[in-house]
C-alpha cells in the first residue's frame, strides 16, 4: 500500500538546516536502510516474500499468487527495487519496475494507452510492499524517490501506475492525474482484475510541478543526497541501450501505422 509522507532523517546541510522551506541548500541525508536494485536468486527471494507479506494484509486473495516469482519478474525491461536494514540486512521494501523498451506495459493487457503516451518510454511501478510498521511510511517514500530517480536516469518520460482505493488518493497527492479521467476505476488483470486507476506523471514535469505547488516532499527528492538509494548498478551498464530511441514494440507498431 502507498503512503507517501514528508520524511524527516538525519542529516547535514552544507548551508545550515531549514526544513521548512523549498529553497534550502542541498543536504547530504542518511537512511536506516539502503534501497539497490536486485541481482541474485536471493535478492529475488526476499523481494518475493516481502511482497507476499504486504498484498496478504490487504488483498489476500489476490496475494496467494505472489508466493513466487512471476515471469515479468526476470522479463527483459525490469528491475526489482530492494530496500534493506542497515541493522541487520533484512528487506523491509520492494518495488517492480517495467519500462516500455521491449513490450508493452502490463496495464497495457487492461487499458489501451491514449495517443499522448505514444511512442513514449513509459514505467510502470507495480508490486509495492512495505514493512508493516511505522519505519514503513519511510521506506515507502525512499522507494518512490528510487523509481523517479530511475526514470531520470534512463531517460524515462512518464511514470505510469495503478492504483486501488483508497492508496490511489496517496498518488492524487504526488499529482499523478488519471490516464482518462472519465474511466475511474478499472478491472486491472495483473492486480487480479481487482478495480484500479490509471494513473501517470510526466517524469520531467516533477520538479516544477511540485516546486510551484510547495509539494511537501519537494526538499528530501531535490534538495537532499541519499548515498544510500543507488539504482545506478544496471543503469552503467545498460545505459549503452538508451539512445533516445523509440521502444522496439513501439517501432514496429509505427511502421504498421505507416503501412
Amino acid at each position: 500500500m502507498l503512503n507517501i509522507h514528508p520524511v524527516h532523517c538525519g542529516g547535514t546541510s552544507k548551508h545550515g538546516h531549514n526544513p521548512g522551506g523549498a529553497d534550502q541548500s542541498i543536504k547530504a541525508e542518511g537512511l536506516p536502510f539502503t534501497i539497490r536494485l536486485a541481482g541474485s536468486s536471493i535478492d529475488m527471494e526476499k523481494a518475493i516474500r516481502m511482497r507476499h507479506a504486504a498484498y496478504m494484509r490487504h488483498v489476500p486473495g489476490f496475494a496467494q499468487s505472489l508466493s513466487v516469482p512471476e515471469s515479468a519478474d526476470v522479463a527483459d525491461g525490469v528491475v526489482i527495487l530492494l530496500a534493506e536494514s542497515k541493522l541487520d540486512g533484512s528487506c523491509v521494501g520492494t518495488m517492480r519496475i517495467q519500462t516500455n523498451d521491449y513490450t508493452p506495459l502490463s496495464l497495457e493487457k487492461s487499458l489501451q494507452l491514449p495517443p499522448h503516451l505514444h511512442q513514449q518510454r513509459l514505467a510502470e511501478a507495480t508490486r509495492l510492499g512495505v514493512i508493516n510498521d511505522r519505519g514503513g511510511r519511510m521506506v515507502t517514500t525512499a522507494l518512490f524517490k528510487a523509481f523517479y530517480m530511475y526514470c531520470k536516469e534512463n531517460e524515462v518520460d512518464w511514470m505510469v501506475i495503478t492504483a486501488r482505493s483508497p492508496v490511489d488518493r496517496q498518488y492524487d497527492r504526488l499529482m499523478f492525474k488519471d490516464v482518462y479521467p472519465e474511466l475511474g476505476y478499472i478491472p486491472v488483470e495483473h492486480v487480479g482484475n481487482l478495480l484500479h486507476r490509471v494513473m501517470c506523471l510526466q517524469v520531467n514535469a516533477v520538479h516544477g510541478l511540485w516546486g510551484a505547488a510547495l509539494h511537501p516532499l519537494f526538499n528530501f527528492f531535490f534538495k537532499t543526497v541519499h548515498e544510500d538509494i543507488d539504482v545506478l548498478a544496471q543503469t552503467e551498464c545498460t545505459k549503452q541501450n538508451f539512445s533516445r530511441k523509440l521502444p522496439e514494440h513501439a517501432t514496429v507498431l509505427a511502421g504498421q501505422a505507416q503501412v
